[in-house]
Order: C-alpha cells, then structure tokens, then sequence
C-alpha cells in the first residue's frame, strides 16, 4: 500500500486528526492532483473544480487537526473517499 493510500485512509477514518505529518498531507494532497502555493508558513491549496481553498499551517511537524478535518470534508464532498482506490493506485510515491 502506498504512502498516500495510508494517509488518505488515516484522514478518512477521522479517529487521529492530530496525529497526520503535516508532509505526509501536503504530498497526498499533491497526489490528488492540487495545485500548491506557499506563502511563508502557509501552504495555500487549490484544484480545478474544486470551490474550497485549503490553507495549511504546520504545528510541530504535524497537520492541525482542525485542517485535517477540512481536508476530510473536501475529499468526501468532492468524491476522493468513493474513488480512493482508483485515484491513488498501489504505486509507492
């Protein structure tokens, strides 16, 4: 299983929101195809068809739990939880 596999699945189950490495969100975010700008600490999201901007700060190495959930409400909202498995495939990043 491939690394954003396991972070998306991690996101998905909601049960460790404070616990996701704020790299690890960044690159499965990349993966699913979002553009990413940084300005200073804040790592600033977008993707075509996509309303929603996501706008990430580390804290310590991880993601801010509060921003995980966003990022979870996001991917459900615009399908990324149905098509996990065809949208990431198997290959390691």
């Amino acid at each position: 299983m491939s690394r954003p596999t396991k972070t998306l699945e991690r996101v998905l189950r909601g049960n460790a929101d404070a616990n996701i490495a704020f790299d690890d969100l960044c690159s499965l975010l990349r993966h699913l195809g979002f553009d990413e700008r940084v300005k200073g600490s804040h790592h600033i999201f977008t993707r075509d068809g996509i309303d929603e901007i996501l706008n990430l700060q580390p804290k310590g190495g991880k993601a801010k739990a509060y921003q995980v959930a966003q990022v979870r409400d996001v991917l459900v909202e615009n399908g990324f939880a149905d098509e996990s498995d065809d949208t990431l495939g198997d290959s390691d990043e």
